[in-house]
């Protein structure tokens, strides 16, 4: 069987996304299926497609890791010429003519819904969520919205369009608040204000990648994540950065950040918070694997923060931690989302 890993792409999270499809490019290799690893903006030069899939009798391996700091994206665009386009060179061609595309992106296009719409329409079968549910996870707005209609606790946010308004500061939410573009994800993009000078400057640095923006009242206390794999729960991790909060840099650099799986919580805040998880991916619609975020405060309120429908698959990342200690290997895990995706063409 040929798989296509789709990973990169014209993305803030490109070098997450790069990281996250490498490792699953080499798992899938271990397990015995023919590879291919493809950045979705750069895109390939040749229409040889049998020839640059890898197998395990190859000897070859992919590898990538991730830079502290956001990728430069004009810089890319002046490297690789794709007329306006975000998708490159021969890229549907290629998944055309594999039999799965394991979508490995983060951010943007990969996980707004637009890709997967464009595979639909092309019979492109690829893996995750649909565009449907890509589209109400990604909009945070949109999500916590659809949240908070159905009882599901949320933290309090305004959003902003600084394209058309002169945000000086929040009109309902007060300081200290989270900041942080509307569509993105890996913590691009995202600050804590505590007072107006920062908030000002928070707004500037999310503007850069998106002009709608969140301004979310700051939760005090713990996070945790669960996974959701196969309308299944893993077990609930804690997220405890070394220092600061849990932001690109924290989240991406290997020893910056404790987490603990399963999180050392009482049974009662575990159960309540998967069941959370659950309830959220079902609302949004999401596919066969998601993770949802959580911040619980003094109290032991459960506030559900966002919903990822591709989340991270690096060395450092939450749901394979999660599977690995519900007893799934990470070549397992990489399988099982395959098989998956197998299942729903035959539905």
């Amino acid at each position: 069987m040929k798989i296509v890993v789709i990973a990169g792409g014209l993305s803030p999270e490109r070098d997450v996304s790069l990281s996250s499809g490498s490792l699953i490019a080499n798992a899938l290799i271990d397990v015995g299926y023919k590879v291919c690893l493809t950045d979705l903006y750069i895109g390939v030069e040749t229409n040889d497609f049998d020839g640059i899939f890898i197998d395990s009798e190859s000897g070859k391996r992919y590898s990538y890791s991730v830079p502290q700091h956001e990728p430069d994206l004009e810089q890319l665009k002046n490297e690789v010429d794709n007329g306006g386009s975000l998708i490159g060179k021969n890229v549907i061609e290629l998944c055309k003519n594999a039999d799965l595309t394991f979508l490995a992106l983060h951010g943007d296009i990969g996980e707004n819904g637009k890709l997967q719409a464009i595979f639909d329409v092309y019979g492109i079968l690829y893996t995750g969520t649909g565009y449907v549910g890509s589209l109400f996870a990604m909009d945070k707005d949109l999500a916590k919205k659809l949240m908070a209609q159905n009882n599901v606790l949320t933290p309090e946010w305004e959003l902003i369009d600084v394209g058309a308004d002169d945000p000086v500061r929040p009109q309902t939410i007060n300081f200290p608040c989270v900041i942080k573009p509307c569509s993105c994800g890996s913590s691009v993009g995202v600050s804590i204000a505590k007072n107006k000078e920062e908030y000002i400057a928070a707004l500037e640095y999310a503007k850069k990648y998106e002009k709608k923006i969140m301004v979310e009242k700051m939760i005090q206390g713990r996070e945790f994540s669960v996974g959701i794999l196969d309308n299944h729960v893993l077990p609930v991790i804690e997220i405890i950065p070394n220092e600061g909060f849990y932001d690109y840099k924290n989240k991406y650099q290997p020893g910056a950040t404790l987490e603990v799986c399963p999180a050392e919580i009482p049974e009662e805040i575990t159960g309540k918070m998967q069941d959370i998880a659950l309830q959220v991916h079902k609302l949004l619609r999401l596919g066969s694997y998601s993770r949802i975020d959580f911040m619980v405060d003094g109290e032991n309120n459960i506030f559900c923060l966002e919903a990822n429908t591709l989340p991270g698959m690096t060395p450092t990342s939450l749901l394979p931690q999660e599977a690995n200690a519900a007893g799934i290997s990470y070549n397992e895990l990489c399988d099982k989302i395959v098989k998956l995706a197998l299942e729903k063409k035959y539905e």
